[in-house]
């Protein structure tokens, strides 16, 4: 067997660039693909691609939003619905959203498996909430505990 994930897909690297001497497309595949594709889905707002215009995850409407645990909530509900729409070579296992008060962004962590192979994997996707002024202190982990994260 040349390649036993060959169904996970090869493409275009995010963001896409050329290499080597004859300016090849780097290609990526297998979980790289996978994450890049989510970071493609996330990034996209539906509407902006005129051929598919479901495509995308809804959760730039919150970024003028006060982060509570409500906001928190209806964001990981977007994210779920737009994987489960749009990425069908994974299972969300779960999905935790830490938000940097310093920096203006939410760091949202997803946990997946791979449904053929039933590989386990994680991403991180940075969320910059630059006008992210009205964080609920509540929201925001002690110190130690972004060690742990």
């Amino acid at each position: 067997m040349a390649n036993d994930n060959a169904f996970l897909g090869t493409g275009w690297a995010f963001p896409p660039r050329f290499d080597g001497p004859n300016h090849d497309v780097v290609m990526s595949s297998d979980i790289e693909d996978i994450e890049q594709s989510l970071t493609i889905l996330l990034s996209t707002t539906p509407g902006e691609r005129p051929m598919v215009p479901d495509f995308g995850c809804r959760i730039n409407q919150f970024v003028f939003e006060e982060l509570t645990q409500t906001v928190l909530t209806q964001m990981e509900s977007e994210i779920r619905l737009a994987i489960l729409f749009f990425e069908s070579r994974i299972n969300v296992e779960d999905i935790y959203i830490l938000p940097e008060q310093i920096s203006g962004k939410l760091l949202i962590q997803i946990d997946f498996s791979v449904i053929t192979t039933n590989t386990r994997s994680n991403m991180v996707y940075p969320f910059y909430l630059n006008e992210g002024t009205l964080i609920s202190s509540q929201l925001l982990p002690l110190p130690d505990e972004w060690d742990k994260a």
